[in-house]
């Protein structure tokens, strides 16, 4: 991953829930393709390693973690927001689930138990289930019941087996009688599954349940909280937060995701003070690279300097890497540097058939803006300060959009050569015009995986586009190559519009076979 750390003395389970902010979807997690089971079940703080990336809803699979598509910068849309619950508090002294009754079957019930503990999962809920035959009314013994079908679920790997468990946590909360420790444990629990089987709304209904029951619970509301996020419930998660923070003014991870949250509508100096009190807190959960990612561009965004202090923390802390450079999805290793030369790049040849049909790709380009200037569509990751910003898209995650190629033949033809373009699932081939008077925010790109080529079509004087501290102009006919997994930031002060054309590459030291496996972005 990228050197992200877990406290070593960690008393949490970490493990994956998907969520959506503003455009959300429920997406199941299905055991083989989505989850690396062996780093997420039987660890008490399993290393999760996720990476989050921009520009596409949906879940995006690759070998080893789970990747959650989210905008990087700081749109309203954040497509999609990753999520590792930590507020399920380990206890002090051992929670009191038995009952009376179970008190007087405390040595079958030991006995079951020995067995789940042992890891002899089956013989566990035959035991278990012959209990609950013998005494439907034992919260103990149905509650050993679930959490057997759970063990079990984990050995086969069964989303089946997962869900028969989801259901008997609910049977053992409902039980007359049974303690209060033991609801709690058996409907924390059910929600933890349910998120992890992609069950959102159910998941929300147990925590709205668990609030209810347990009201003076501040862990359980910022574990509500989340779950209205899951669901692309923003209002309903802002409204928890509210109630915790007047609770509990000084509660870390209400703070973080309430920052979060006036972010993602766009509040940004008031997201400020939530995110950099939440960070300062040290809270468990608010270690977090994209609180780092989105206090640094809120200041920026303000003109406040100290956003590269919380950089330089959030790379001290394993989240980027470097000040400058702040993708989240990164192969290790790869060479960083903010500008490259085509010599560099090795796609010598790219660029000279680039540079050569200049005029060709430009007159295509200018046909579609005269005829059907509505392919142009704005960027709408919430990257401008001001201005306009329109894109006509040919390629896309290495997928070649036919209908656009229809009204462009000549460059789409030039661009099937060039398998490090067109096959370049993290990336894009597309013309990029920009009005104006446009100014984009400095911002980082999704993913180290890939260099940007950007060929001059129209350029007037008076544009110019920064990469760390080094700022450079277009030329028509001449290619620019930069890393945008840098801090880039560009100006449009002409007195007409800037045209260029975008083609992302596979960065050069990726090997066939990761190009391959990489998953799109």
């Amino acid at each position: 991953g990228n050197g992200k750390k877990t406290e070593g003395s960690s008393i949490f389970t970490w493990f994956f829930v998907l969520a959506l902010l503003g455009v959300w979807t429920s997406v199941g997690f299905v055991w083989f393709d989505l989850v690396d089971y062996d780093s997420v079940v039987g660890v008490s703080h399993a290393r999760i390693e996720a990476r989050l990336h921009s520009r596409t809803c949906g879940c995006v699979q690759s070998e080893r973690r789970i990747v959650i598509p989210w905008q990087q910068s700081g749109s309203a849309c954040y497509c999609q927001y990753f999520y590792t619950l930590l507020s399920f508090k380990a206890k002090k002294k051992k929670p009191k689930l038995l009952n009376k009754f179970d008190k007087t079957i405390k040595s079958d019930i030991d006995a079951a138990e020995k067995l789940r503990k042992k890891g002899k999962v089956e013989e566990a809920l035959r035991a278990f289930e012959s209990l609950v035959q013998k005494y439907p009314h034992s919260p103990r013994s149905r509650y050993g019941k679930a959490q057997s079908e759970d063990d079990l679920a984990e050995k086969l790997r069964s989303n089946e087996m997962l869900l028969k468990a989801v259901n008997t946590y609910r049977e053992a909360a409902e039980l007359p009688e049974a303690p209060e420790a033991l609801v709690k444990d058996a409907l924390k629990r059910r929600a933890e599954r349910q998120q992890f089987l992609g069950r959102m709304r159910g998941a929300l209904g147990t925590l709205q349940l668990l609030v209810q029951t347990f009201p003076d619970d501040v862990s359980l509301q910022n574990d509500l909280g989340v779950a209205y996020l899951l669901v692309g419930d923003n209002s309903g998660a802002k409204k928890v937060y509210e109630e915790v923070l007047a609770k509990v003014p000084g509660d870390g991870f209400a703070k973080v995701h309430y920052g979060f949250i006036l972010k993602s509508e766009n509040k940004i100096a008031e997201s400020i003070p939530f995110l950099r009190e939440g960070l300062e807190s040290g809270a468990p959960g608010t270690d977090d690279g994209r609180f780092y990612f989105h206090l640094g561009d809120a200041l920026q965004r303000v003109g406040d300097q100290s956003a590269y202090h919380w950089y330089d923390l959030g790379h001290k802390h394993g989240h980027f890497a470097s000040v400058w450079q702040r993708s989240l999805y990164n192969v290790k290793g790869l060479k960083a540097q903010p500008w490259w030369t085509p010599k560099e790049t090795g796609y010598g040849d790219l660029v000279k058939t680039l540079e050569r049909n200049w005029l060709t790709i430009r007159d295509e380009a200018l046909s579609v803006m005269n005829t059907t200037s509505g392919l142009f569509v704005p960027e709408d990751e919430n990257l401008r300060e001001t201005g306009s910003w329109g894109q006509f898209t040919l390629w896309q995650q290495g997928r070649k959009s036919a209908s656009s190629c229809q009204s462009v033949p000549k460059t789409c033809a030039l661009m099937e050569r060039y398998p490090e373009a067109i096959g370049c699932k993290r990336g894009q081939i597309k013309f990029s015009v920009m009005q104006p008077g446009t100014h984009v925010w400095p911002h980082t790109g999704p993913t180290n995986c890939r260099l940007r080529m950007h060929l001059g079509l129209v350029v007037p004087k008076g544009c110019k586009i920064r990469c760390t501290t080094d700022t450079r102009e277009w030329e028509e006919g001449k290619v620019l190559i930069f890393d945008d997994s840098f801090e880039h930031e560009v100006w449009q002060e002409a007195d007409t519009y800037r045209l260029i054309f975008i083609v992302d590459v596979w960065h050069p030291e990726l090997s066939h076979s990761q190009r391959q496996s990489l998953s799109p972005i």
